[in-house]
């Protein structure tokens, strides 16, 4: 008696894309009974194990295995793509790929340019806009600066204005010597030595 096989959907073991000279994409499938590959461009079937210009197809089968590879000669159109379809009686398994043309990562640097050099100019305005409010900031602090000083010179002078008066105050009068005194007090002094 012959063992029974167990049937098995198209399944998608390993896929691979690399792009050297050409883009060379692959796909392996795994199902019972062995699954067929078919790849599709732009949503039209591409001949199998046929070379057709811009592209070529190669499929090999071994057992319940199905590998197919394709490999593309000249640049996709941008935003094309690529699908890799497993089938077999119990089901259908398939892998899409978006391809984009070298020619894409042009305007990507483009645009990457485009920002550094606005970084750049961003920089530059920024430098020349502190640059003419510098004259501003430093008169402001020096302002702020003089009115402090003045404030502490205002208050020294205070406190030793404060000070030299009582000690003039508490100082014994010595004979001969004229008593320095102010306006108020001289005055009160006249009226005293009048009385007297």
């Amino acid at each position: 008696m012959l063992p029974l096989l167990q049937l098995a959907p198209a399944k998608l073991l390993n896929s691979s894309c690399s792009l050297e000279k050409t883009l060379q994409c692959s796909c392996s499938f795994h199902g019972i009974p062995t699954p067929s590959v078919q790849w599709w461009m732009g949503g039209v079937p591409v001949g199998v194990d046929g070379m057709d210009g811009s592209l070529q197809v190669t499929s090999t089968v071994l057992g319940p295995w199905a590998n197919s590879t394709i490999n593309l000669t000249e640049e996709p159109e941008m935003g094309m793509r690529l699908l890799c379809e497993g089938k077999n009686q119990n089901g259908t398994h398939a892998l899409s790929i978006l391809l984009m043309s070298r020619k894409s990562s042009l305007a990507s640097q483009a645009f990457v340019k485009g920002l550094i050099q606005g970084a750049i100019y961003a920089g530059i305005v920024i430098v020349l806009l502190f640059l003419c409010l510098l004259p501003l900031i430093v008169k402001h602090i020096r302002k702020k600066q003089a009115k402090k000083a003045a404030a502490i010179r205002a208050k020294k002078s205070s406190k030793v204005r404060a000070s030299q008066e009582l000690k003039m105050s508490l100082k014994p009068e010595e004979p001969g010597k004229p008593i320095v005194t102010t306006f108020s007090e001289s005055h009160i002094l006249e009226k005293q030595d009048k009385a007297s």
